[in-house]
């Protein structure tokens, strides 16, 4: 029998979590102020953490929390204080990228469980055994860099009790597991502190030594030429492949990432994992071009699947976000069908509008027959400003937390 694959998904703040949790993540991981690479994340702080672990305990939800910098000496009391209050708030693991970080919390906070961050750039059996020596690790987040026929054979290698977890879907980093100099170089923000600032997004031209000043374009296509711009990464057309390499987790790139983001990309792998799981590859593979439309819906770049089939498509071109749809509105209130629901709205839409309801029962559209101004019970034909409460009838039952999006009129590319 095949083991059951965890979900694990992104979370930049509460918004983040709770759509994440509503539809259908088996974890998340998420930072603290300090400690993660993650640093513009909204995190959590003490408090936060309390309430962010209690609501995903209520939900049967596991919660890991990110001290994966790349520590100094002076940092290393702070982040064994850290870590001990981040058990007392309720965590489930922490996610570590420096060996002697992980060390220290193993003896100075033994009940905590320990993850190993990609930023550990493990790539052989041999690194991963010593980890769980040392340090007791119970968990290895993979390198990117990795095979599919590589992982498997290292799964191999390695004591049942040790998981395996992969990256499957969400953005890539040029640099070898994100271990990247360049926002240091450039800007002085470290993207192994957790401030970079993503200048592998950035446009550039070529200059030839004895042409000064003169910036010559390396054409690549009509969008510019992105020579450090990795595609996205997206397996979820490769489930049963992971599975089969023994993966214990499947991780979900994106803590700066929307509720919306959270929201689409969570549902469709659950959709799909509980599909392949519940209804066997066949049903999987029969669902597969609907829930890859699903994923479009949300911002996205190119996409591929990464090293795990021979090296990836060359790093240039995937120049900015693209998606079909876009997030207009959070439904509030519970609602049966035919009756009235408070939806707070996030971005403009119209009576007369098709718009698409994303709950954890499936997608429902229908189209906006009204919409009343809650505060001043004035009908309206459109709504504006985000933030603003309007009472709409649904003619489907809805819940609070799920989520509703409409035609993309901001049209990117």
């Amino acid at each position: 029998m095949q083991q059951k694959m965890e979900l694990l998904a992104p979370v930049g703040g509460m918004d983040q979590l709770k759509a994440a949790v509503r539809f259908g993540a088996d974890a998340v991981y998420g930072g603290m102020k300090r400690y993660g690479l993650r640093a513009f994340a909204g995190n959590f702080d003490t408090e936060q953490l309390k309430e962010a672990t209690s609501f995903c305990h209520a939900h049967g939800v596991k919660f890991y929390v990110t001290m994966n910098i790349l520590a100094q000496d002076e940092q290393l009391s702070g982040m064994a204080e850290a870590a001990q209050e981040a058990l007392s708030c309720g965590v489930d693991a922490a996610i570590v990228s420096d060996l002697g970080v992980a060390s220290l919390l193993h003896q100075t906070v033994p009940e905590l469980a320990i993850h190993v961050s990609t930023q550990a750039n493990i790539t052989n059996a041999s690194s991963a055994k010593l980890w769980q020596q040392v340090a007791g690790v119970e968990r290895i987040v993979l390198s990117r860099e990795l095979s599919m026929e590589q992982i498997a054979a290292m799964r191999r290698k390695l004591s049942p009790e040790l998981e395996l977890e992969a990256f499957v879907h969400g953005a890539m980093c040029v640099a070898y597991s994100g271990r990247c100099l360049l926002s240091a170089v450039m800007l002085g923000r470290s993207g192994n502190k957790g401030a970079c600032a993503q200048p592998c997004r950035w446009q550039y031209h070529v200059v030839e030594e004895k042409r000064p000043g003169e910036y010559m374009p390396v054409c690549e296509d009509e969008h510019g030429t992105y020579l450090f711009s990795a595609c996205d990464l997206c397996m979820l057309p490769h489930l049963p492949e992971l599975q089969k390499a023994g993966i214990a987790s499947l991780k979900i790139e994106g803590r700066m990432k929307t509720a919306y983001y959270v929201a689409t990309v969570v549902s469709a792998y659950r959709r799909a994992l509980d599909l392949l799981e519940k209804q066997g590859e066949d049903a999987y593979r029969a669902a597969l071009p609907a829930l890859m439309e699903e994923l479009q819906k949300a911002s996205h770049r190119t996409s591929n699947t990464g090293f795990y089939f021979g090296d990836p498509t060359p790093p240039a071109g995937a120049a900015g976000f693209s998606q079909s749809m876009e997030y207009v509105g959070d439904i509030i209130s519970d609602a049966a069908e035919g009756e009235e629901a408070l939806v707070r709205l996030k971005n403009r839409f119209y009576v007369g509008d098709s718009l698409e309801a994303l709950t954890p029962q499936g997608n429902r559209s229908f189209i906006v027959t009204s919409m009343i101004l809650a505060e001043s019970g004035e009908s309206v034909t459109t709504a504006s400003v985000a933030g603003t409460l309007i009472k709409m009838v649904f003619p489907f039952a809805v819940g609070a937390g799920d989520l509703l999006r409409g035609p993309n009129r901001n049209h990117r590319t």
